[in-house]
């Protein structure tokens, strides 16, 4: 029997809500990596059929947020740290190269439009909500990929940059347990001024030295000397407490 518009959109809308509420928390490490993510019981905790919830599995899989095993089942995809100088490596030269497009076709609009994302970013800083600091993070870097005007450069980038969020999530939480005015340190503003300037060699410079500072405050934190509290275990236990108060 065919399904009627309303029922798609009410299936659409359930599906919705599924995916943001296991982003947030793919994202914020309440669900760790690895852990099995099974269309019974979540349609059991959303209380909901499997469709709506196989589709927003669909959607974290196209985001690579998680994996599908060999014997079907799905697990909140591994973060592979031994791979993460090979991913340093290719975020830089999309970086590099988004932000070197920007720099030559960028409108004004698209300047309003970085600013805007720049000035939100330090707004989130202020409240110091990791996982909002990550997305508005996201939303200033897919901004100049799509100022320049290239849709393949914005779709491979924004793939990186979507792999990079729980990455930069835990080098949020190691600051807001060390230091959290470092994070204060970024270049989001002299990156702008070099693509209003349309200086695409000093954009290409500022957005390696963005990359660099992400890949040394990660393996800081990779490397810190934990005290009673600093563990894997405890960032993710503080992530799902704060999420359950979001």
């Amino acid at each position: 029997m065919p399904v009627d518009d309303s029922e798609k959109a009410k299936r659409g809308g359930s599906a919705g809500r599924v995916h943001e509420t296991l982003r947030r928390e793919i994202l914020a490490l309440a669900l760790r990596p690895g852990t099995p993510l099974d269309e019974t019981q979540l349609s059991q905790r959303f209380g909901l059929s499997r469709s709506p919830v196989r589709e927003a599995l669909s959607r974290l899989l196209a985001e690579r947020l998680v994996e599908m095993l060999p014997n079907r089942s799905t697990i909140v995809a591994p973060i592979d740290i031994a791979g993460f100088p090979r991913f340093v490596e290719a975020l830089d030269l999309q970086q590099r190269f988004a932000t070197r497009l920007a720099a030559r076709h960028r409108s004004e609009a698209d300047l309003d439009r970085l600013r805007a994302c720049a000035a939100r970013f330090d707004e989130t800083v202020q409240g110091y909500q990791p996982l909002e600091m990550s997305q508005a993070n996201y939303d200033f870097h897919i901004a100049v990929a799509e100022a320049g005007r290239n849709p393949w450069v914005t779709r491979q980038y924004g793939e990186l940059l979507n792999e990079a969020r729980r990455l930069l999530h835990l080098h949020f939480e190691f600051l807001l347990q060390v230091d959290r005015t470092q994070v204060l340190n970024n270049q989001h503003t002299d990156i702008i001024e070099a693509i209003a300037a349309r200086d695409a060699d000093a954009a290409d410079t500022l957005a390696h030295a963005h990359t660099m500072h992400f890949q040394t405050r990660f393996l800081k934190a990779l490397h810190h000397t934990p005290d009673a509290e600093f563990t894997i275990e405890f960032l993710a236990e503080r992530s799902a407490r704060r999420e359950a108060g979001a």
